[in-house]
């Protein structure tokens, strides 16, 4: 595996990569960094295809602009076909998982002629502005709806930079398919008067699938960024109404290209969206929709949880796609 930095739209990015052939570009989600598809670059590398997994805008090793505004969907969007252009050009089979899937989503469906098929992990096809309205969600969930949350300024900032390898054990645990009432997900609301990681104790005993050497590799991509380490990633939720704004023009677009969706029976946002919503994402969204891979017992950390399922049906979707 290699590692180097490349800029894009006049933002540095880290990015790790193996393998060459034909281009898979992997986009992770909420609070990771390239590390969460580790389990992923040696079977792709070896099956023939070129793997490259960027720190995303504001994420870990890659550089975090200052305004809140620079990290829209129009900028992310952008930074993957930069990307792709950088990396020879594409098309390109792009995945991503959590907040890196409405990323990967949203561009192939703005610029199909750079995406050859589309895999989203965990966060199912959206339309193309993105995640709900923030009003929306305050309606259904509360003011404590961690999306909501997210907007105070500088209070998650402050909180989850403290001690990252507690906010990564933490979240990283509360979101698995291992997590005590993990049958029966739920979404993410903060009490009043209380903070996001006192709703997730912090674990005696970390999941198989995750170990200590993990938590110290994620707080390390972060260190570089001292107390906004996680700025940025919030950055994120901080737009979300701004995309509704921005990219009203294109609502009613589909996703033309081939597509898989893989997610586990026990991940929270089964309980944002609900089993007919789902339904009717993919049917309406995704009309070239390969397969919906449900995998028991997973929860949100798809690929870090159920590598060697995730890796089968990539492979499976690469060779439909490669013929």
């Amino acid at each position: 595996m290699k590692h180097r930095d490349i800029e894009v739209n006049g933002v540095r990015l880290h990015l790790a990569e193996q393998g060459e052939g034909p281009l898979v570009l992997l986009l992770h989600g909420f609070p990771e960094s390239w590390y969460s598809w580790r389990h992923q670059f040696a079977p792709l590398a070896a099956a023939g295809y070129r793997v490259v997994a960027p720190d995303q805008r504001g994420y870990a090793r890659s550089e975090q602009p200052a305004a809140v505004d620079a990290y829209t969907l129009l900028h992310l969007v952008g930074d993957v076909t930069a990307l792709i252009a950088a990396l020879g050009g594409g098309p390109a089979v792009v995945v991503g998982h959590d907040w890196g899937a409405p990323v990967a989503w949203s561009t192939a469906a703005l610029r199909p002629d750079l995406v050859r098929g589309v895999a989203g992990l965990s966060v199912p096809p959206l339309p193309v502005s993105g995640l709900p309205p923030l009003a929306q969600s305050r309606e259904r969930f509360g003011e404590g709806f961690y999306q909501n949350y997210f907007q105070r300024p500088g209070v998650a900032d402050a909180e989850l930079a403290r001690d990252p390898g507690s906010t990564f054990r933490r979240i990283l645990f509360s979101g698995s398919g291992d997590r005590p009432g993990a049958d029966r997900p739920r979404a993410w609301v903060v009490p009043e008067g209380q903070t996001l990681l006192d709703t997730v104790p912090d674990p005696e005993k970390l999941p198989d699938w995750l170990t200590e050497d993990d938590i110290a590799a994620f707080a390390a991509d972060y260190a570089g960024h001292g107390e906004r380490a996680f700025t940025g990633p919030l950055n994120w939720y901080r737009n979300i109404d701004r995309n509704n704004e921005l990219l009203t023009a294109f609502a009613g677009r589909g996703i033309e290209v081939p597509a898989l969706y893989v997610a586990g029976d026990r991940d929270m946002v089964s309980a944002l969206i609900g089993p007919d919503a789902l339904r009717l994402l993919l049917e309406h969204l995704t009309p070239r929709l390969y397969r919906h891979v449900a995998l028991p017992w997973a929860g949100h950390w798809t690929q870090q949880e159920r590598p060697a399922e995730v890796n089968a049906a990539l492979l499976d979707f690469l060779r439909h796609l490669d013929g």
